[in-house]
């Protein structure tokens, strides 16, 4: 039989590929976006977390009743559970404060055990939902740490799957290749391999206003004051990720919160593509790149979209989120009615 899986593990990866016909028409480039959202945790984080998971089966690092452990800003939590639901294995995950409602109720569905910390305290407090995934690691017996941001397998997993999908997706015809930062291992796996394959593709890192990661790479250096409260999730960092490889990438492009609010929006409605905040952002970071920069006719790009919009239909999609924000314009020309709902009483 065909197109037939033993469980929904066996639909991970292979995700496919469109081309960017209105959002991106300015740009003379062949503009392509890989939707990560085709995996079904609906997001690139089902590539690690099978990958760490499966890793660590092999070295008898998970046995029967085993604990996972890991922070999360959302997806790779919700990959996680996905994975332990199929294996057999206890989920606790910690998250951030910042993480919407929807989330946490999405992660203690799949079973999940979720600790909630404070987002605004630094990386090292034994609050932060860093130190706190840590030290229940440590007190549970017969448990793993992901540990996702420093954590090599979490390069690999992109290294060997989604780098070589984008290669053979394009014919080996890509020139630039966009992502977000936020741990590093989609870009630097998928970075990774495509460079092997031709040194001359140019490797894009999209980060948030308020992180560290672009001033980093550009100074070797931690500027704390680049430093601020931001609302995209699962972007930018207040630390240096380990398993981001600064060497992979050429540039890095910095994106604020209400220009990727737009643009994520506006995906949606010119490409019928419903994404996460993310797309957004990483879309805003190709416009920015294209106006300092030559893009030609000949240029393939590709843009990795890590996740779907449903995760964010009452954060970025919603109208009164969006004022909330003081984010007041839509993506339209400002033509109120496009977003106009009518009350029929």
């Amino acid at each position: 039989m065909s197109n037939v899986y033993d469980n929904i593990l066996g639909l991970i990866g292979h995700t496919p590929m469109v081309k960017l016909n209105t959002v991106t028409k300015d740009i003379p480039a062949t503009v392509y976006a890989k939707l990560e959202s085709y995996n079904p945790g609906h997001s690139t984080k089902d590539r690690i977390a099978l990958h760490i998971i499966e890793n660590a089966e092999r070295k008898g690092l998970l046995k029967e009743d085993s604990v996972v452990v890991e922070t999360t800003s959302g997806n790779t939590g919700f990959s996680i559970a996905m994975v332990c639901i199929i294996k057999g294995y206890k989920c606790i995950l910690a998250v951030s404060d910042k993480t919407k409602p929807e989330k946490i109720a999405y992660l203690k569905a799949l079973g999940a055990t979720v600790y909630i910390c404070p987002a605004n305290v630094a990386a090292d407090d034994p609050r932060s939902y860093y130190e706190v995934a840590k030290r229940i690691a440590l007190e549970t017996p017969n448990s793993i740490y992901i540990n996702q941001y420093f954590n090599e397998l979490n390069i690999d997993a992109h290294y060997q799957t989604t780098g070589p999908e984008i290669w053979e997706q394009t014919e080996g015809k890509i020139t630039h290749l966009f992502a977000c930062t936020g741990t590093g291992g989609t870009l630097s796996g998928s970075a990774k391999f495509l460079k092997e394959k031709n040194p001359d593709i140019k490797i894009i890192g999209v980060d948030a206003d308020g992180s560290i990661l672009k001033s980093f790479h550009e100074t070797g250096e931690i500027h704390k004051e680049d430093v601020h409260p931001y609302q995209i999730e699962g972007m930018g960092k207040n630390l240096i990720p380990s398993a981001l490889l600064f060497d992979k990438v050429d540039e890095f492009v910095r994106v604020n919160d209400e220009m990727s609010a737009y643009r994520t929006r506006e995906i949606a409605l010119k490409e019928a593509i419903m994404g996460g905040y993310t797309t957004g952002a990483v879309t805003q970071g190709l416009i920015q790149y294209a106006q300092s920069h030559e893009l030609t006719q000949d240029d393939v790009i590709v843009l990795i979209y890590p996740d779907h919009g449903s995760r964010y239909i009452t954060k970025v999609y919603s109208d009164k989120w969006m004022a909330e924000q003081g984010f007041v314009n839509n993506c339209v020309h400002n033509y109120d009615e496009v977003f106009k709902t009518e009350f029929i009483k």
